[in-house]
């Protein structure tokens, strides 16, 4: 009986830390974002396979954090020239399912970010290795000291938004014209942004789903520390990385042959 007892106790103990541990969270955020990240990995500049999101995805609404100042870094980042976003012809075309979808149920998408260009990753990185500059912590990591940022797994030397079919976004409400209530903020630190965080009401919960679902059915994969964050699963190409930068010119003006 007092070995029952123990073991009970010990895999009690083992379910608290696994889920509030923040080294055992911070791997499996790295896990997620760089699945697939492990492959033999290359650099291009040859952003003829993307689109404009705004020609793919005419309903959806914009709001490209990183060319603004509000953002966690504080300024705009790297590599962002215009407020506009990118992706893969093909992720933009499995996201214009989605939007039509959600449209049919009375949501707009709203895009925080999609393809990013590696020059931004590296302006994240060396902020990150900044102590003295925590301009926005009381808004993105309220919860968190700056250094334990790399090792808990919100900033990385690689994101898999450079390889140009992963998409931040959320719903907007057409009927209440504002965004639809998350529970939490796009780009939060913290467990407020896991997709199954348990203090947060039910219709908060039920928006986060409604997203989650409709991403899913049209072909991408969900994270769970990050509500926002979707995949492409059969992204095209699962090993490059592109630098090129967030610009209209670079999909309208690189040459390319339209498909």
């Amino acid at each position: 009986m007092k070995t029952a007892l123990t073991l009970t106790l010990l895999a009690l103990s083992f379910s608290i830390f696994a889920e509030g541990d923040p080294q055992t969270v911070g791997k499996q955020i790295l896990k997620e974002k760089n699945a697939g990240n492990a492959q033999k990995q290359r650099s291009s500049e040859d952003a003829c396979g993307f689109v404009l999101l705004s020609d793919a995805v005419p309903d959806a609404l914009q709001e490209i954090r990183y060319f603004t100042g509000y953002n966690f870094v504080g300024r705009r980042i790297d590599g962002y020239e215009e407020p506009v976003a990118l992706l893969t012809r093909e992720a933009a075309g499995a996201l214009k399912k989605a939007s039509d979808e959600l449209i049919r149920k009375g949501y707009r998408l709203k895009i925080y970010d999609a393809y990013r260009p590696q020059t931004a990753v590296d302006h994240f990185v060396r902020w990150a290795r900044d102590p003295g500059d925590t301009a926005m912590k009381q808004y993105f990591y309220p919860e968190l000291k700056k250094e334990v940022l790399f090792s808990q797994g919100y900033i990385a030397k690689r994101s898999g938004h450079s390889k140009g079919s992963t998409v931040d976004l959320t719903l907007f409400d057409i009927a209440a014209g504002r965004e639809a209530d998350m529970g939490g903020t796009f780009d939060y630190f913290g467990q407020l942004s896991h997709f199954d965080y348990k203090h947060i009401t039910k219709e908060q919960y039920a928006n986060r789903k409604l997203l989650r679902d409709t991403m899913e059915r049209h072909g991408f994969k969900p994270i769970s520390a990050e509500w926002w964050h979707f995949t492409l699963k059969n992204e095209p190409y699962p090993k490059t990385f592109f630098s090129f930068p967030v610009s209209a010119g670079s999909v309208n003006g690189s040459g390319c042959s339209s498909k």
